[in-house]
């Protein structure tokens, strides 16, 4: 059973010094600089010179993470919703969209049924996004030529709900002994094939074409937070050519990077990897009661040992992280000419603190069980020992940051100048507030009213059947009937 804590929320630390001294009385190791810096000086206003992508040098430091809203429509298609969204990725200053929307490679691996699927017949409409997406950053902020913007690719795997909103209809690398209950999979059946494999290689090689015909820089191979490829890459206990070894768990990738390159696309190409994980969590049944989760603890693991199902996990202790794979995972992308790793760690569907650090959990989560601000460091850490060791034209992106909300410019600084990654990456805290560092590094300051708190809406929503977005702080959602909903949802659950 874990101990309870009282929280101390960030919003209530007043100044540097408070957050400081917090973070030094929870043994939180994140260093931050005094001000936040006005002009061409802030390192968040920078060019990022170590390599260019699409033959662009990337304009700022400033990097959007790829969000899904689950508002497309039900053939994959783009909406009203969509639209709006890449226009305030356009909004934000950042000049490096890391992914923008999670596609998916084909229709059945779908995480949700109005997912964006990359295809032929939904190209005008990608297009049409691309174009949006920059003519409200030249509006805005004047030129486009050192504006990079990637496309995510996806398979959801374990997580594919293609044709109903709350059916499980998973295919997975391998049968897990923990995840396989909580995601209704039941048979070997639903393992894919070596053949099934095969062809979604042919899918993704065939994303990349449309990708580069719609306007796109590069495109992201997806291999975080539980989805396919990144469950491939802890295939240890799957057999054939695409389980066992590092260099059969790591073939899936290899394979589709020779087949963009073999079908004469010369798109640039980047990753988003889970750094490392851990064994799947749950709220704390000893301290849960109906309407309030308990705190995260895991699952009991004790039958599983060695942990042979995760990547990036300490197998003896897989509460314990376990780098050495994730290392020579990045030497191998240095060798396959990937030029962009965008980092995080874990998965939102089990153990959502490790990437997601939230002062109010998603409906499906469960409470803190320590202060979020140690979950922040470890991320930190984890990319600075990354970065120090990427191939030296590989762009290293930071993650899971959001959490110290208005300290966020203070510790990008930090991590900037000191060699921490090449460009600070934000997700879910552009929902409210799009322009927040480049307003930071513009101006010195942000407008606090807009900063997210973590309340994890736009997760929540999402996880039952609603589109994702700001609810709390964005008018356009709190307009909508689906407000109401949510907090129905939130009242029930506990979150």
């Amino acid at each position: 059973m874990t101990t309870p804590f009282k929280l101390t929320r960030v919003a209530t630390l007043k100044t540097v010094a408070d957050f400081r001294a917090h973070c030094a009385s929870i043994g939180a190791d994140l260093s931050l600089e005094d001000t936040i810096e006005a002009g061409a000086g802030n390192p968040l206003s920078q060019p990022i010179a170590r390599t260019k992508v699409n033959g662009k040098t990337i304009g700022n430091r400033i990097a959007i993470h790829p969000m899904e809203g689950w508002d497309g429509t039900t053939t994959g298609g783009i909406s009203e919703e969509m639209k709006r969204r890449w226009q305030r990725f356009g909004a934000s200053g950042a000049k490096l969209i890391c992914g923008a929307e999670a596609m998916a490679v084909r229709a059945d691996g779908r995480a949700n049924m109005n997912q964006l699927i990359i295809n032929d017949q939904n190209q005008p409409g990608i297009t049409e996004l691309v174009g949006i997406l920059k003519a409200e950053h030249l509006a805005r902020w004047g030129s486009v030529d050192d504006l990079v913007i990637g496309f995510q690719l996806t398979h959801s795997g374990r997580f594919c709900r293609p044709h109903d909103k709350k059916r499980w209809e998973s295919r997975v690398a391998y049968r897990h002994p923990i995840l396989d209950k909580k995601f209704n999979v039941t048979s070997d059946a639903q393992v894919l094939t070596d053949a099934d494999v095969e062809e979604l290689i042919r899918c993704y090689v065939k994303a990349a074409r449309v990708a580069r015909d719609c306007g796109a820089d590069f495109v992201d191979i997806k291999h975080c937070h539980g989805y396919l490829l990144h469950e491939f890459l802890g295939a240890f206990t799957r057999p054939g050519k695409f389980g066992g070894s590092f260099e059969n768990r790591t073939r899936i990738l290899r394979d589709i990077i020779a087949g963009i390159r073999a079908d004469g696309n010369a798109i640039d190409i980047g990753v988003r990897l889970s750094l490392f994980d851990m064994v799947p969590f749950r709220p704390d049944p000893a301290l849960s009661v109906p309407g309030k989760l308990g705190p995260g603890v895991p699952e009991d693991f004790s039958a599983c040992l060695p942990y042979h199902y995760a990547f990036g996990v300490n197998k003896a202790k897989p509460t314990e992280i376990d780098l050495t794979e994730t290392f020579a995972f990045v030497q191998l992308l240095g060798e396959l000419g990937v030029k962009i790793l965008n980092t995080t760690a874990g998965s939102p569907y089990y153990n959502p603190h490790l990437q997601r650090p939230a002062a109010y959990p998603p409906s499906d989560g469960y409470q803190p069980a320590h202060d979020p601000l140690i979950d922040v460091a470890r991320q930190v850490r984890v990319v600075r020992e990354v970065r120090a060791q990427a191939p030296a034209g590989m762009i290293v992106v930071s993650s899971g940051l959001s959490y110290v909300q208005e300290y966020l410019p203070h510790l990008a600084q930090h991590i900037l100048r000191t060699g921490g990654s090449d460009a600070i990456g934000v997700g879910r805290a552009v929902l409210s507030y799009p322009a927040m560092l480049a307003d930071a590094a513009k101006n010195g300051a942000m407008e606090t009213k807009f900063i997210c708190r973590t309340f994890s809406d736009c997760t929540t929503a999402p996880r039952n059947g609603l589109i994702s977005g700001c609810y709390p702080l964005d008018k356009y959602y709190t307009a909508k009937p689906e407000f109401q909903q949510l907090k129905d949802i939130k009242k029930s659950v506990g979150a």
